[in-house]
This record gives C-alpha cells, structure tokens and sequence, in this order.
C-alpha cells in the first residue's frame, strides 16, 4: 500500500492535473483540497481525465472537497481548473495497492 500526497498552487484561471494515472498499482481512495480561508468564496471544477472539462465536479463555496474511495474508482488523470481570479493552493491524497 502507497499513500501520496501532493500540494500545487494553480494560478487563476489555470488548469493542471493534480493526481496522475498510476502505472503499475491500483487507486483505492483519492481526494483533492482547496485550501483556502473559510470566508473566502472561490469555484474550481474537477474532471476525471477530461482536460477539456466537459463532465466536471464543481468544488466552491461550500465544498473545499472533492473524494471517493473504494473498490471501483476512477483511475486515469485528475485535472483541476482554478476559475476563481485568485491563485489557490490544492492539495491530493490518493492510496494505491
């Protein structure tokens, strides 16, 4: 079992991928953070593999989380967008067996 964990601060209106594809082992549990003051509004979209964001989860306001888990989960590239007009801090975690 491998635990990851990654920070990466995305500029305003920049997208990247957060949690790579894993090569050789399989995904059990990601999620992705936006670590931002609770007071502070902000939207980010999160795409499973889809770099153009057509199918996106929205992580703003209320939700400063995105996770799953289990046995079935995704496991191709996490991208992030930063759509806010500040720069935001992400931060990842995803276990691999």
């Amino acid at each position: 079992m491998v635990q990851t964990v990654k920070s990466q601060m995305v500029l305003a209106g920049h997208r990247t991928i957060l949690v790579e594809k894993p090569l050789v082992l399989r995904r059990i549990f990601f999620s992705v953070r936006a670590m931002v003051a609770s007071n502070m509004g902000y939207e980010s979209k999160i795409s499973l593999g889809d770099m153009n964001f057509h199918t996106y989860y929205d992580l703003n306001g209320n939700g400063k989380y995105f996770e799953s888990r289990g046995e079935g989960i995704f496991q191709g590239d996490v991208w992030v967008r930063n759509q806010s007009s500040v720069n935001i801090l992400y931060t990842a975690t995803e276990i691999l067996v």
